[in-house]
């Protein structure tokens, strides 16, 4: 199925796919909690179900044997704040990793979660092959590989939960030694390498552009209503919100008992220019990467388009995902928890 969909949106639905089909494969596997559907049976004090953002972010550098913190914060490049939140959270909140004093190590559930990881994204990479044919994976991943050298190499290939940044943070990520990346990480760097290049040109970043503001007319939106018109969970919208009221691009106001979004009129401007400055940043890119690189990652992209990914996305019957409805769409950029990383906010 063709479509005209801006290229940031292109991205956004193939490593959203990825992610949610990655992520229903590790929760039928591994033992795990989870807030509203309990645990699994006979594993009371599994760990906390998490997204596959902590395992490309931080648990794939936790080795079998003990760890120092250093080392790990050197091997991930954080700052220590970061790496003190995300310890604190894999440790005591969700209990994939021990730390005593200085040393890291992963629990017995870390351990088994750690050994699934390692096997989903080549499991996933295979099905894809089979299901949208290998030719179109094969086109994606080689143009993925051809633009992953031009872009910015302080940009990581991964989407940041709870961490903020600094130049010191970006500086040594540049000097690192490039890495074979897998098909996710090179649709996030992608995704990110664009988005960087339109918040530079916007007033509203891409993140508000795509999603909310895209579905949100002059007269403002229900916020009942955005979730489904976002395909973003209600707590990633939520979380959209908020950004957009730190930005004073919205607000929420109660209008005859139903909570109204509505938004700025420079969010509006932003909102109708988002179109034609992806467009722009497209063609930037065709003069800069190469025509024939960016035109094979839009075909393959749109090879697999909406309706042939959210057919990949039945859940088994006992993940979390199947107590809820159908999915119908995808997000046209990741919201990420804080929640464990989960792609549409959940």
């Amino acid at each position: 199925m063709k479509t005209s969909l801006p290229l940031p949106a292109l991205f956004s639905q193939a490593f959203t796919a990825f992610t949610i089909e990655f992520d229903n494969e590790f929760e039928h596997q591994v033992p795990h909690r989870t807030t509203y559907h309990g645990f699994t049976p006979g594993f009371p004090r599994a760990p906390w179900l998490v997204s596959m953002a902590m395992w490309i972010r931080y648990m794939r550098h936790i080795p079998v044997a003990d760890i120092t913190a250093a080392e790990l914060q050197s091997q991930i490049v954080i700052s220590k704040k970061g790496l003190k939140t995300w310890l604190t959270r894999l440790s005591k909140w969700w209990g994939y990793l021990a730390i005593e004093g200085a040393i890291v190590r992963p629990t017995a559930g870390g351990l088994r979660a750690i050994e699934v990881w390692r096997t989903l994204t080549p499991l996933i990479e295979a099905r894809w092959r089979e299901r949208f044919g290998a030719e179109t994976i094969d086109t994606l991943e080689a143009a993925l590989g051809k633009l992953a050298p031009q872009l910015d190499p302080a940009l990581p290939p991964y989407f940041a939960v709870l961490e903020y940044e600094d130049e010191k943070v970006r500086a040594a990520r540049a000097q690192r030694k490039p890495r074979e990346l897998t098909l996710p990480e090179l649709l996030a760097k992608a995704l990110l390498a664009f988005a960087s290049e339109f918040d530079n040109e916007s007033i509203a970043p891409l993140a508000a552009c795509a999603n909310i503001l895209r579905v949100t007319g002059d007269e403002g939106a229900r916020v009942r209503d955005l979730p489904r018109l976002t395909n973003l969970a209600a707590l990633g919208v939520a979380d959209a919100i908020r950004l957009l009221k730190w930005r004073r691009l919205g607000a929420v106001a109660t209008v005859s008992r139903v909570k109204m979004l509505t938004i700025a009129s420079a969010a509006r401007l932003a909102r109708d220019r988002y179109p034609d400055l992806a467009a722009q940043i497209e063609k930037d890119w065709r003069k800069r990467f190469g025509a024939e690189t960016v035109a094979s990652l839009r075909t393959s992209l749109e090879e697999l388009a909406v309706g042939p990914l959210l057919r990949s996305l039945v859940p088994y019957p006992d993940g979390w995902r199947a107590s809820l409805p159908s999915i119908d769409g995808l997000p046209h950029f990741p919201i990420m928890s804080h929640r464990g990383g989960f792609p549409d906010g959940s």
